[in-house]
C-alpha cells in the first residue's frame, strides 16, 4: 500500500461565508487516499502558521506520513488573516463534512475521522473539537445533515489559551486587535472542553519558546476534569514548528505514537 490517489476540491461552491472583502482566497481540500476496498480511518490535517499563513512542511509531508501508517489523509487549506473568526472554523467543519459525504467514494470509515493540527492549526483542530455544535456551522445545505464533530484530535504544539500563556499573534490574526473579552474567552479552549470533546493526543516540547507548553498542559487538564481520554507527550527540548521533527530521532517518535493511538481507537491498522 504505497501509492495514493490525490484529489483537490474547493470547499465552497461560491464566495465562502464570513469572507473578508480584502482577500479573495478560496479554501480547498486536498485528498491523499489509499487504494483499499476496506474503509479506513482518516486524518484531516490543519497546517500551522499563526492564522496568517499555512506552513507547507505541516501539510503534505504529514499526510504522506499518516498514509504510510495505513490511514487516508486530507489537508485543509483554510482561510487565514485578513479573514477572521469564524472563517477558519467554517472551513475545517466543511472539510470534515465533505470527507464524510464522500466516505463511500474514498473508502473512509465516516465514524473514524481525526483532525490533526499544528500550532495555530492545532487551535483550529481543537476549536472544532469543542465548538462542533456551534449554530453558525450550519450553512443551509445538504452537508448540514453530517456531523462536524471529529472522532479524535491530534494536537501538535497547539495554541490553546488566550490567557497569560497565549500566543498573541495567533489571536490577533484570528480575532482582530480589538476582540471583545467574551470572544477571547470563547476561543480560549481550555475553558470550552466538555465531556463531548473527542479523545485527544497531544505533544509539545517543554522549552517551546513561541507557544508555551502550558497550552497543552491546560488542555490536558481540562480533558482530565471532564473525563475525556487523552495521551500527552512532552519532549524535554525542541524549538517550535518542528513538523515531523525528522532531525531528532526522539521527537520524531510522535507520529508513530499518534498512529498507534489511532489504531487503538479502531481507526485502521499498522503495516
Amino acid at each position: 500500500m504505497t501509492k495514493t490517489f490525490t484529489d483537490k476540491m474547493a470547499l465552497w461552491p461560491d464566495v465562502p461565508p464570513a469572507s473578508s472583502p480584502e482577500d479573495d482566497f478560496r479554501p480547498w481540500l486536498e485528498a491523499y487516499v489509499l487504494p483499499t476496498e476496506t474503509p479506513l480511518g482518516a486524518v484531516l490535517v490543519c497546517p500551522g502558521g499563526g492564522y496568517n499563513h499555512r506552513a507547507p512542511h505541516e501539510a503534505e509531508p504529514i499526510a504522506r506520513r499518516f498514509n504510510a501508517s495505513g490511514y487516508h489523509a486530507f489537508v485543509v487549506h483554510y482561510r487565514v488573516a485578513p479573514h477572521r473568526h469564524p472563517a477558519p472554523l467554517l472551513d475545517v467543519a466543511r472539510a470534515l463534512r465533505i470527507i464524510r459525504q464522500r466516505a463511500a467514494r474514498w473508502r473512509v470509515a465516516p465514524a473514524r475521522v481525526a483532525v490533526l493540527g499544528f500550532s495555530a492549526g492545532g487551535h483550529l483542530a481543537a476549536s472544532l473539537g469543542v465548538h462542533f455544535g456551534m449554530t453558525g456551522l450550519q450553512q443551509g445545505d445538504a452537508l448540514d445533515a453530517l456531523s462536524p464533530r471529529p472522532d479524535a484530535l491530534i494536537l501538535c504544539y497547539p495554541v490553546i489559551s488566550a490567557g497569560i500563556y497565549g500566543h498573541g499573534g495567533s489571536f490577533e490574526s484570528l480575532l482582530g486587535p480589538a476582540a471583545l473579552p467574551e470572544l477571547r474567552q470563547w476561543m480560549s479552549l481550555e475553558h470550552q472542553v466538555t465531556a463531548e470533546t473527542p479523545p485527544t493526543f497531544l505533544w509539545h516540547t517543554a522549552d517551546d519558546g513561541s507557544v508555551p507548553v502550558e497550552n497543552s498542559l491546560l488542555f490536558a487538564q481540562a480533558l482530565r476534569d471532564h473525563g475525556v481520554p487523552f495521551e500527552l507527550h512532552v519532549y524535554p527540548h525542541g524549538s517550535h514548528g518542528l513538523g515531523l521533527a525528522e532531525t531528532s530521532p526522539h521527537m520524531a517518535t510522535w507520529a508513530a505514537l499518534a498512529a498507534e493511538w489511532l489504531a487503538a481507537l479502531g481507526f485502521g491498522y499498522l503495516p
